[in-house]
């Protein structure tokens, strides 16, 4: 009686130990497939960075090389002590002259990614940006997700009506550089943006500055953009920060007197 009962617990400490062997293996593999799900693919999702190392391009969700294919960039030469300003422009609130007349100042060159409401409402600031020697660039007509843009006609659509708008505007061409609103984009949409002629931009460097009742002080925004510059920025700012029009001419002599100088998105698109 005692073996019996002893070979029966015996089993049963057995197939309990066989259990928890299988549901722990279960629970790891189902946690390995959860986190390869939130990992996104080299060219889809919402553009994202992180820094390892100050003073270095920080590592993007796709590397260069894989954006490359779809004629895309996210930062230059990073041997190069040169800063690539951009520029989002979704609405005028009083902070695009003060922006402008330091550009001018520094002669800087930059490129404004602008929507088609900032484009109908301000086509004397647009005109100004084209005559100092800045690129307009395309942030589409109304500012969609376009992650979730997936078909040709929608898309073209998109950057189209800005592109008319622009010509009737200014009569000249839009240059066709293209910026994801907020940086969602798909690899579907980076190939459609190639095969309609446009080169698309993403960034190395920029900084919450978009709230406008939670703006960054100028403590907080030397800290970012000093702290993180890196040779071949490609920066982006936004031109409705009151913060970054009342910094911005001594944030370009900061980086100036780090040894920087400022390049134009066309450099980039020139450079084999």
């Amino acid at each position: 009686m005692f073996k019996k009962q002893h070979l029966i617990s015996a089993f049963k400490l057995c197939f309990l130990f066989s259990a928890a062997f299988c549901i722990g293996t279960m629970t790891a593999h189902l946690q390995k497939q959860q986190s390869l799900k939130a990992i996104p693919t080299a060219a889809d999702g919402n553009w994202g960075l992180s820094f390892p190392e100050e003073g270095k391009t920080p590592t993007g969700n796709a590397t260069s090389g894989e954006l490359s294919k779809y004629n895309a960039f996210y930062a230059g030469n990073p041997d190069k002590k040169i800063i690539y300003l951009t520029f989002d422009a979704g609405y005028e609130n009083g902070n695009t002259v003060p922006i402008l007349d330091a550009l001018k100042k520094h002669h800087v060159p930059a490129t404004f990614f602008v929507v088609g409401n900032f484009l109908k409402e301000n086509p004397d600031l647009v005109k100004r940006m084209q005559q100092e020697g800045h690129i307009v660039g395309n942030h589409t007509y109304t500012h969609p997700d376009m992650s979730k843009i997936s078909t040709k006609e929608a898309f073209e659509k998109e950057l189209g009506e800005l592109s008319t708008l622009y010509q009737k505007t200014t009569g000249e061409e839009m240059t066709k550089f293209y910026r994801p609103p907020q940086g969602k984009y798909s690899e579907a949409n980076l190939q459609m943006a190639k095969e309609m002629g446009y080169h698309t931009f993403f960034w190395s460097l920029a900084y919450v500055d978009w709230y406008q009742d939670q703006q960054p002080t100028r403590e907080e925004a030397f800290e970012k953009l000093l702290g993180r510059i890196h040779p071949g920025a490609i920066v982006l700012l936004h031109s409705t920060s009151s913060t970054n029009a009342s910094i911005l001419d001594e944030l370009l002599t900061k980086w100036e007197e780090m040894g920087y100088t400022f390049g134009s998105l066309n450099d980039l698109v020139q450079t084999p």
